[in-house]
């Protein structure tokens, strides 16, 4: 049974926590990532302008990281170039990012899970739900876009103001006056309360450095995944904001229309990114949210036949712990573990651990918690 998101009466929902852990790119880049909340797997694809620690008291995103979190093992990263990862890399190519997730999941030992792709994100998510159709099992897009805007429109005016946009961002994005910044978090949460532009304003000054954000713009501008649209078979949810200042809503419905099955959901908003105290807000964490719980992983019958310490060995074993590693956790010697296990895989009907494992953890048994 679905545990509810909502507290007893009278009680307040325990804060939800993060993890902070390191693992390391194809080319030996440091990535940071975090983990928060328990159940499902959901893994965010990365973004630029983002910092694990910063935004976890944002007022930007922490209502999303708590959302997501009442409900799932959140996962989200710092880009390469940004945040907690590291900063000084000679890549900072599309390649390089879809490489990335996969060394996070990898990392996390994730045998099937949900991807969640917002903005530049959502074209990283798309590509890596095309390249990996067993790993992902639903997709959830918002304020995406399959094709960079020098790739949707590439007008001379365009190529000048995309060269205007990088050149600003070159020679404002460090400084203490918040003017140059400024001009992007209109963009970006236009909406927003002065708060939250006083602290989308900071993120970007530290989140990235002034010639890397030149450096993502000009990869940004070239993005292009339409064809792998139509090579994504997972269940997919497209959201969009109507009045989307930085990604037109007609890119999300792109998405929508050339990834099969899509359903596209436009939410009423004039932020690309959706704000706490917007109408629209309930409502995309509700559709999200629905959207995620057909994905949960129902336990199969043969699962009840186990005892509760059984389950405990099965949910050690899914997490990867060695025999050792579940007898010292359990108080047990490693012969009685032995002797479990050989019990447990009997009623599961598996002639080796690694299927075990696979069985157990496809059916939500080994999920990282905070």
């Amino acid at each position: 049974m679905q545990k509810s998101p909502h507290p007893p009466p009278g009680q307040q929902p325990a804060p939800a926590r993060q993890q902070i852990r390191f693992a390391r790119g194809h080319d030996g880049v440091r990535l940071a990532y975090a983990f928060s909340g328990q159940g499902p797997l959901l893994i965010k694809a990365a973004t630029w302008l983002s910092h694990l620690e910063f935004d976890w008291e944002s007022p930007v995103w922490r209502h999303l990281l708590d959302g997501l979190s009442a409900n799932a093992t959140f996962v989200r990263y710092d880009e390469r170039g940004c945040g907690l990862s590291d900063w000084e890399v000679e890549d900072l190519g599309f390649d390089s990012w879809l490489r990335d997730l996969e060394t996070l999941v990898d990392a996390l030992g994730a045998e099937r899970f949900g991807l969640l792709g917002i903005s530049q994100g959502a074209s990283i998510a798309i590509a890596y739900a095309a390249r990996h159709p067993e790993r992902v099992s639903h997709l959830v897009l918002h304020g995406g876009y399959a094709r960079g805007r020098l790739v949707r429109n590439p007008t001379p005016e365009q190529r000048e103001e995309a060269e205007m946009m990088r050149k600003l961002a070159e020679l404002g994005w460090g400084k203490q006056d918040t003017a140059f910044r400024q001009f992007f978090t209109s963009q970006f949460i236009p909406g927003g309360t002065p708060q939250q532009h006083r602290w989308f304003n900071e993120l970007e000054r530290i989140s990235t450095s002034p010639a890397n954000a030149a450096r993502f713009m000009r990869e940004f501008d070239n993005i292009d995944v339409v064809a792998r649209l139509a090579d994504v078979r997972c269940p997919t949810l497209v959201l969009h904001s109507t009045r989307d200042v930085r990604v037109p809503f007609a890119e999300g419905r792109l998405i929508a229309s050339a990834i099969p099955g899509a359903r596209f959901v436009p939410i009423d908003s004039g932020n690309h990114l959706v704000l706490e105290h917007e109408p629209g807000w309930p409502h995309w964490l509700a559709e999200v949210r629905s959207f995620l719980a057909e994905a949960a992983p129902a336990r199969a019958a043969v699962f009840e036949t186990l005892t509760a310490r059984e389950r405990e060995l099965l949910e050690l074993l899914a997490q990867g712990r060695d025999n050792a590693q579940i007898a010292a956790t359990l108080g047990l010697s490693e012969k009685t573990v032995r002797n479990r296990l050989t019990s447990v895989f009997a009623k599961l009907d598996v002639d080796s651990r690694g299927r075990a494992i696979v069985l157990a953890r496809d059916s939500g048994f080994g999920k990282l918690t905070a």
